[in-house]
């Protein structure tokens, strides 16, 4: 006899799960509150679906904070055998310039969806929309409410993959997060990450730069360094360089109440390399210098005066280092709901090797609600897609 099993949630994760699940052992029941399944999935890929990223494995998984957990669920089902599974369902994907993997042109996130929900349809998994978790009974059966009525569901396993705390308009809030803790499961507050981060920019600079491209740079904080670009705006800066580091950003905004990161215009270059360049200045102007010597562009040149006092600023020695270290004070994160994911949650030590709750046997959480961070370029979604075929593996 078939086992029931309930999937709180119709993420990537649980998505994944579910076509992954061995059919014949299970009874599958996806229970979603919204109107459709996989909202945040759908709209996160509105400005380009980046699924995986083509980063040597090695490499990949040390890209999480903490990685440790991960290891055995992306070894067994890492970036190619993701991109190996979406093949075999009929979605071809490609790398992209930045290393990124994408459906290829003319697939767009629904049909991503759409062939997923094919594979549950063939395995006979039960969808259930405008179905809401509300908790347990006192028998410890699920509370689920739909069109105004309560309905107690028992489940022989149930696996929770209720996502993170941003992007509420999607679902994804965190409003389960006190019903885990009345259970007595450590969930730690969420913050945001991967976002936007405050800079109090001289009103003059922003003005006249509000949406320039600083590109080919680098960024670091708390000795962590990121190469890539960022987007200036009135609220300060966003972009790949500096979502990278929000592990580093956030420890030192929870500390001192502001962070500080140091940019590298020119990262290929040292400073005596620099002042070698300089050196040939003849009756050049500075400006003039740092265009014909180190193809600095307005931006970047705008960015250093704005950052740094007259006389930093034509003191050549001094010049030289601060192209490769511009301190940018970090006032604050954007709020949390305009985050592209969130740490916080479920704290890892609640979970077992398999993803189970200790003190909850047959209850697994998966995904974004645990609480561990990603970088942007498609971590967040592997670990999700990684996290829900290991479950599946486990308990098939």
């Amino acid at each position: 006899m078939k086992k029931t099993l309930a999937i709180i949630g119709s993420g990537p994760a649980a998505l994944i799960l579910a076509a992954q699940l061995n059919e014949h052992l299970y009874d599958v029941h996806i229970y979603e509150r919204n109107f459709a399944v996989a909202r945040k999935f759908l709209v996160a890929g509105d400005g380009g679906f980046n699924l995986t990223h083509s980063e040597d494995p090695a490499q990949f998984i040390q890209r999480y904070t903490p990685s440790q957990f991960l290891h055995s669920a992306f070894s067994n089902f890492n970036n190619e055998a993701l991109r190996n599974w979406l093949k075999s369902i009929g979605i071809e994907t490609y790398v992209g310039t930045s290393k990124r993997v994408f459906p290829v042109k003319g697939i767009k996130p629904i049909d991503v969806l759409n062939a997923i929900l094919n594979v549950l349809k063939t395995k006979k998994v039960h969808i259930h929309t405008q179905h809401c978790w509300k908790g347990w009974n006192e028998k410890n059966e699920l509370i689920v409410e739909h069109n105004e009525q309560t309905i107690f569901v028992s489940a022989d396993v149930t696996i929770f993959a209720l996502g993170g705390a941003s992007w509420s308009k999607t679902g994804s809030d965190g409003a389960w997060a006190p019903m885990f803790q009345s259970k007595g499961i450590q969930v730690n507050p969420f913050h945001a990450s991967n976002c936007a981060y405050q800079v109090n920019w001289k009103p003059e600079f922003i003005q006249q730069h509000h949406g320039a491209s600083l590109k080919n740079i680098s960024i670091t904080c708390a000795g962590k360094s990121k190469l890539g670009e960022v987007v200036l705006t009135n609220f300060g800066m966003e972009g790949g360089a500096i979502y990278a580091l929000s592990p580093q950003i956030r420890e030192q905004l929870l500390t001192n109440g502001s962070g500080e990161v140091l940019i590298d215009l020119k990262p290929s270059m040292t400073v005596d390399q620099i002042l070698d360049r300089f050196s040939e200045r003849g009756n050049r102007s500075i400006t003039k210098l740092l265009v014909d010597k180190l193809h600095l562009n307005e931006v970047h040149i705008a960015l250093l005066k704005a950052q740094l006092s007259k006389e930093e600023f034509t003191n050549i020695p001094l010049l030289a280092e601060k192209i490769k270290t511009i301190p940018v004070t970090i006032q604050a994160a954007a709020p949390m709901d305009e985050a592209i994911s969130t740490v916080g949650g479920i704290d890892l030590s609640e979970i077992d090797e398999s993803f189970q709750l200790k003190k909850m046997p047959s209850v697994y959480c998966i995904g974004e609600m645990l609480d561990y961070d990603a970088p942007t370029g498609g971590y967040l979604l592997q670990s999700c897609f990684s996290m829900g075929n290991e479950v599946a593996r486990l308990i098939s």
